[in-house]
């Protein structure tokens, strides 16, 4: 009998034994390439990542990647938390690193957020360095060229403006996007046309617009600050103000006649009204001029009336 329990003890620990050595075997480059490279993750933990189903290679990966740029101070609990969240670990951690070597204040919460929020953390640390072009109006999603205003002269003109914007990581995220920015200084750009006595204070001068938007901080509650905006090009278009001018003078002589038009049919209604009781007048002296021979023989026959010999 302890012949039996002795065997069946020995083949367990054997079978522990070559189970752990298999797992040794499969993580222990992982862990030797931790080790060397003062990324300090245990074997405890890669195997403990096997079973929470974490792929233990992107978290040693990424976390020798932050070592090595000189960011130690982020927990392997923070990368399996994030790789659990689905969130997109190495590309939060070249985020940071990116964000670290231009010295743009970044934390590891805040990177986490804006990549859990579905925005690209990367491209938005990359945008805050170097600064990102978008041409107002983007014909790609408007379908538009131009910014059509018109001056208080009445001369339409056509412009194009290149806004410069940076990504405000602090709005990133619930801010909003690069179509609000668009939209926006589409409306200053208009209005600011619009502001000018004379299309010739633009043409001649073109920054007035230019200056006149960014006065008017545009980019607040968005996710981008505003850099610059320039002028890519402008041109004259239609005079509208004279065209208005033609139209209004056109709907003048409609309404005109159409007042003519019933002042004339107001006098033939008043004259077809005094035909009328002109001839109801008539009708009226026929009748009584009917009634007098009637009147006279009455009066013969009542005797108040005497033929007179002459």
């Amino acid at each position: 009998m302890n012949n039996l329990i002795l065997a069946g003890a020995v083949v367990f620990f054997t079978l522990v034994g070559f189970v752990a050595l298999i797992i040794f075997i499969k993580y222990f480059n992982l862990w030797l390439q931790a080790y060397v490279t003062r990324a300090r993750v245990s074997m405890l933990s890669l195997i403990a990542m096997s079973f929470r189903k974490v792929n233990a290679r992107v978290i040693v990966e990424t976390k020798i990647m932050a070592v090595q740029a000189g960011l130690p101070n982020i927990s392997t609990q923070a990368y399996e938390a994030h790789y659990l969240a689905q969130g997109n670990v190495r590309r939060v951690v070249q985020a940071l690193i990116v964000a670290h070597r231009a010295k743009i204040d970044l934390d590891w919460e805040t990177a986490t957020a804006i990549d859990l929020a579905g925005r690209n953390v990367l491209e938005a640390v990359q945008t805050s360095v170097d600064p990102k072009v978008i041409d107002c109006p983007d014909p790609r999603r408007s379908g538009r060229t131009t910014l059509d205003g018109v001056a208080k002269n009445g001369i339409q003109l056509k412009a194009r403006a290149r806004v410069t914007v940076r990504t405000n990581l602090a709005q990133l995220i619930g801010g909003a996007t690069e179509e609000t920015i668009i939209a926006r200084v589409g409306e200053g750009i208009v209005a600011a046309i619009g502001s000018c006595d004379s299309h010739k204070l633009v043409l001649a001068n073109p920054m007035l617009i230019a200056k006149a938007v960014l006065d008017k901080s545009l980019d607040s509650q968005t996710a981008f600050e505003i850099v610059s905006i320039d002028i890519a090009d402008i041109d004259v278009g239609d005079n509208v103000g004279a065209r208005l001018q033609a139209d209004q003078a056109e709907a003048d002589v409609r309404v005109a006649r159409a007042k003519a038009e019933e002042r004339r049919a107001r006098a033939v209604a008043s004259e077809q009204e005094m035909k009328a009781l002109t001839a109801e007048n008539r009708a009226k002296v026929v009748l009584a001029e009917a009634e007098v021979p009637l009147a006279i023989a009455d009066a013969y026959k009542m005797g108040r009336l005497r033929a007179v010999a002459t």
